[in-house]
């Protein structure tokens, strides 16, 4: 069975991410399945919205297919790799940019490119067992499918301190910071999706099956998280909670235990992603996303996070360097560079 399922159901365009045993992590065939029903449902009058759910229970999304694209970039096929995520972040540009409702129903796991296939939609729903992250710096990766866009524009620097910390968000925080439009209890998510099936406004349909949403976790935390993360900095950050650790803040002991696990140069760059996303347009942020990952999956960090995490699972990584005071700030600035004629591009750019 395919991995994708986009099919026409009443006024909808229906889409079942359909690798539970992956906990329906998206791979190529996804990517490209889903980017070209929404540009034929686009044209289509007979389609009002998108919905897009995933297969299993389990998760919604999980992320990328990481594990191979570990592979590729280990047999040196970063051409392939590279292919992968220009497909992925035009595909996100998309969602971004849709002329029609895109109702995306979230339940368990939804991290990293399962963000990216959600949060740009005009409606996210959390459900019960929402679980939302990304983790993408505990592997030596780096936020993106436009978290360079959406990450700075949730309240107080929550964008920055979820970024770079891979800390884990319910469906009452979500609700609370924005990620989720509405919550609706994961019991009724199948008949909400039969009743999006039906001609109508989606806004009047998905308001008669939400509820209040429960409470959030991270509302107490929240000016320690702005004061911390607010200016992006690596010496700031450190010293802002090493302070309130002495405070004996609880919540800045684990955050900063959180950092020191993650891969230092990773967390710079998250932190650079989030000072220069404030005022940029999804396309601005995707393109600088794409000179990151042409850069990273070539950095030994990004192989040995996910040999760490992923493969040997010993969750021992050796980052290189290991130390957040030891990253170069040039290294840094060399992943934000431009690629001259390998620059993303999107369709309707100017020539």
């Amino acid at each position: 069975m395919s991995d994708i399922i986009c099919e026409k159901r009443g006024a909808a365009g229906f889409v079942l991410l359909n690798r539970p045993q992956a906990l329906n992590a998206l791979n190529h065939e996804m990517v490209r399945g889903l980017d070209a029903a929404l540009a034929r449902w686009a044209d289509d009058p007979s389609v009002a919205r998108v919905v897009i759910c995933g297969a299993g229970g389990r998760a919604f999304c999980a992320g990328g297919d990481i594990r191979l694209m570990h592979e590729l970039g280990t047999a040196g096929r970063f051409a392939e790799q590279l292919d992968f995520y220009r497909e992925e972040y035009r595909l996100n540009q998309r969602i971004a940019r849709y002329p029609k409702p895109y109702v995306a129903l979230l339940d368990g796991y939804v991290m990293g490119g399962g963000v990216g296939v959600s949060i740009h939609g005009s409606h996210r729903i959390a459900g019960d067992r929402l679980v939302f992250a990304m983790p993408e710096v505990a592997i030596g990766f780096f936020p993106d499918v436009g978290a360079t866009h959406f990450l700075p524009r949730l309240p107080g620097a929550t964008g920055a301190y979820l970024g770079v910390t891979g800390a884990r968000l319910g469906a009452g925080d979500a609700v609370e910071l924005g990620l989720a439009t509405s919550y609706v209890p994961s019991a009724r998510f199948d008949d909400l999706a039969r009743a999006l099936e039906a001609p109508g406004d989606a806004d009047a349909i998905i308001a008669s099956f939400a509820a209040p949403a429960p409470a959030g976790t991270l509302g107490p935390h929240r000016a320690l998280i702005a004061e911390a993360f607010g200016p992006c900095g690596v010496a700031h950050l450190l010293l802002a909670l090493e302070k309130a650790v002495a405070e004996g803040s609880a919540f800045a002991a684990q955050t900063l235990a959180l950092l020191r696990a993650k891969s230092p140069t990773s967390v710079a760059i998250g932190l650079r992603q989030m000072a220069e996303g404030r005022g940029m347009e999804i396309e601005a942020c995707l393109r600088i996303e794409f000179r990151i990952v042409s850069r990273i999956c070539k950095m030994a960090d990004f192989y040995e996070g996910v040999r760490a995490v992923i493969i040997d699972k010993d969750n021992k990584p050796r980052w290189s360097p290991a130390g957040l005071d030891e990253v170069d700030a040039a290294s840094v600035d060399a992943c934000f560079a431009p690629l001259g004629a390998d620059d993303l591009t999107f369709a309707g750019d100017a020539p």
